[in-house]
C-alpha cells in the first residue's frame, strides 16, 4: 500500500509538469490548456489524452503529450517494478480529478465535462 501511496504522489507531480516537457517549455502547456479549454482534448482514465473535437493541432497536442506520458509512465513502472498498467490506471484517476471545470475527461465510454 506505501508504494501506491507514493506512486499516487509522484504520478501527481508528473501529470501536472510533464505536458510541459513534452513539447518544450515556451508553448506546450499553452498548446495543451488552449485545446482543453476548446474542448478539442481531454483526460482519459487510461491516463492518456484523447481528441474530443478534431480541430487545429488537436491530434498533434495529444500525440505528442501522450508519448512524453507513455515513456515516463514506463520509466515509473520500471522505477518501482510494477506493471506500467498500474501507473497508467494511477495517472489516468489523478488527471481526471485534477481537470477543472468545464473541460473533457472520459468516463464510462463517454466525453462528460466537468
Amino acid at each position: 500500500m506505501r508504494k501506491l501511496t507514493q506512486l499516487s504522489a509522484v504520478l501527481l507531480t508528473m501529470v501536472l509538469t510533464i505536458p510541459a516537457f513534452a513539447m518544450g517549455l515556451d508553448d506546450a502547456k499553452d498548446k495543451l490548456d488552449s485545446a482543453k479549454r476548446q474542448g478539442l482534448v481531454g483526460e482519459t482514465p487510461t491516463g492518456y489524452l484523447d481528441v474530443v473535437h478534431a480541430a487545429g493541432d488537436a491530434r498533434d497536442v495529444v500525440e505528442t503529450i501522450n508519448e512524453a506520458r507513455r515513456n515516463e509512465y514506463t520509466r515509473i513502472a520500471e522505477k518501482h517494478a510494477i506493471p506500467v498498467t498500474q501507473v497508467e490506471t494511477v495517472a489516468g484517476k489523478k488527471a481526471i480529478e485534477k481537470t477543472p471545470s468545464g473541460q473533457f475527461v472520459l468516463i464510462e465510454g463517454q466525453w462528460v465535462k466537468k
